[in-house]
C-alpha cells in the first residue's frame, strides 16, 4: 500500500478524526495523485513517517479522498465493509420496525464511517448515492450486504460525482427485486410518492421528517399555510393532514403542479381545494401583497442556490430578503418556518440572517424551536460540515414601537 505524507500543520486535525483528505494537506498533491486509481488505498503518515490513518482515493468537491480507519492493522476487504454496513443497519432497527414511518437514511456517509456514500430506505428499497468514483468502486461489495437485510427487497444506485461540470444521473437498478414507480412511502403516517427514475432527486427530502412532524402537531390546525419553494408539496400535504384549512404551494418548476396533485391524491385529499401555483416565490410575494393575502404559517425551504431566467437565489446572500418578504404576507401573530440546507454557514450565522430580515421590517420575533438533522442522519462530530440542515420555528411578536 502506498504512503502519503501529510503536512505537519494538519497532522493533529487528521489524528483527531477529520475524515476528508483535502489537497492543501499534501505537498504537491497533483503530482502525488497523478497516477492514483479510484478507490485506491493508501496510508497517511506524518512527516516523521508515523501512521495516521488509511484512506481511499476519490475526488469529491475539494477533497482528494476519505479516511476509512485509524487502525493500521485493519484490512479493507469485504469483511471490513460488512461490519460497517451491519452496524449502520443495527442502528436503524427501531426505524425498520416503525409502524408509521418506512422511509429514512440507513447510511449517512462519514457519520456511519462510510464516507462518500449515502443509503436511503424507501419502503423495501435501498437507494445508494455515490458522491465520488472511489467509493463507487466498492459498490459491488456494499450493495449485496444491504440486500441481505430482511426488509430490503431491491437496490438502486445514483452516481452523484462530478464529471466535466455535470452530474451523472445514473438511476440504474442494481440487484434484488425491481420496484414499480412511484413507490408509496409513509412518514409519520403520511403517504408520499417517490421515484428513482426521474432525475437526481426522488421527490421527498427525508431529512425534513422531524420538521414536518413538529409542524403538523403544532402549527397547522385550522390555519392557512404558505409553502414556498414547495417542490412536490410534501409540507403542504403534511399540513393538510394536520388540519390546515388551506395550503398554497409555490414553486417555479412546471412539474410541481402534477407532483403536488399526486401527493394529495395518494392521501385521499381533494387537491382542487388547495392552491398550487407555478411562479417565482418573490413575484408571488408581490402578488400576495397586492391582494392583501395573509398566512398563518409560512414555510421557507429554498435551495442553497438556484437560477431561473434573469433571477438567481443564493441562500448565503439572499436569505435576509426572503425573511423580510415573508413577514409582509404573514399574519401579525404568524409562524415562519425558516429552513436551509446550505453548508457554507452555521446556525449562528443563519440566526444573524434571520435577525437582519426582521430588522429590515422593524419587527420582533421569538424562537419557538430549532432543529438540525434527524437521528438517522448520523453526524461525525469532527466533521461539522456534515451537519448542514438548520431549521428555526419563528413566532412573530408585536410590532416594534
Amino acid at each position: 500500500m502506498k504512503s502519503i505524507t501529510v503536512k505537519q500543520k494538519f497532522v493533529t486535525k487528521f489524528q483527531n478524526g477529520y475524515p476528508l483528505l483535502f489537497k492543501e494537506a499534501v505537498d504537491n498533491a497533483k503530482s502525488v495523485f497523478a497516477h492514483a486509481s479510484d478507490g485506491e488505498l493508501f496510508h497517511l503518515l506524518n512527516p516523521n513517517h508515523k501512521y495516521i490513518a488509511t484512506a481511499y482515493y476519490g475526488v469529491q468537491n475539494k477533497g482528494l479522498g476519505w479516511l476509512l480507519t485509524d487502525k493500521k492493522d485493519d484490512i479493507i476487504d469485504n469483511e471490513f465493509f460488512r461490519r460497517r454496513v451491519s452496524r449502520a443497519l443495527r442502528d436503524r432497527e427501531d426505524l425498520f420496525n416503525s409502524r408509521d414511518t418506512n422511509v429514512f437514511r440507513v447510511i449517512n456517509g462519514e457519520g456511519d464511517l462510510l464516507p462518500g456514500m449515502t443509503v436511503d430506505y424507501y419502503n423495501g428499497y435501498c437507494l445508494i448515492n455515490c458522491y465520488n468514483k472511489g467509493i463507487y468502486s466498492y459498490l459491488d461489495i456494499i450493495a449485496p450486504i444491504l440486500l441481505k437485510h430482511k426488509d430490503v427487497n431491491g437496490i438502486y444506485n445514483k452516481n452523484r460525482f462530478d464529471t466535466g461540470g455535470r452530474y451523472i444521473e445514473d438511476d440504474d437498478y442494481l440487484m434484488g427485486e425491481k420496484a414499480e414507480f412511484p413507490i408509496i412511502v409513509k412518514e409519520n403516517n403520511v403517504n408520499y410518492s417517490v421515484y428513482f427514475n426521474d432525475g437526481a432527486m426522488t421527490g421527498l427530502f427525508i431529512d425534513q421528517r422531524n420538521i414536518r412532524k413538529h409542524m403538523m402537531n403544532n402549527f397547522v390546525k385550522d390555519k392557512t399555510i404558505l409553502n414556498t419553494f414547495s417542490y412536490t408539496g410534501a409540507f403542504s400535504v403534511a399540513a393538510t393532514i394536520g388540519g390546515a384549512s388551506k395550503t398554497t404551494s409555490i414553486d417555479l418548476a412546471k412539474r410541481t403542479k402534477e407532483k403536488t396533485q399526486e401527493m394529495f391524491t395518494i392521501n385521499d385529499i381533494d387537491h382542487t381545494k388547495h392552491d398550487i401555483i407555478i411562479e417565482d416565490v418573490f413575484n408571488y410575494f408581490k402578488y400576495a401583497r397586492r391582494k392583501e393575502l395573509k398566512f398563518d404559517t409560512i414555510i421557507l425551504d429554498p435551495p442553497s442556490f438556484s437560477r431561473a431566467k434573469k433571477n438567481t437565489f443564493s441562500a448565503a446572500k439572499d436569505y435576509p430578503r426572503l425573511i423580510e418578504e415573508a413577514i409582509t404576507v404573514s399574519e401579525k401573530d404568524g409562524v415562519i418556518i425558516a429552513s436551509t440546507n446550505c453548508s457554507t454557514f452555521d446556525m449562528k450565522e443563519f440566526l444573524e440572517m434571520i435577525n437582519e430580515g426582521f430588522s429590515n421590517q422593524d419587527r420582533k420575533f421569538s424562537i419557538l424551536r430549532k432543529f438540525s438533522l434527524p437521528e438517522d442522519f448520523t453526524i461525525l462530530p469532527q466533521f461539522i460540515e456534515g451537519n448542514y440542515l438548520k431549521v428555526v420555528f419563528l413566532k412573530l411578536d408585536q410590532q416594534k414601537k
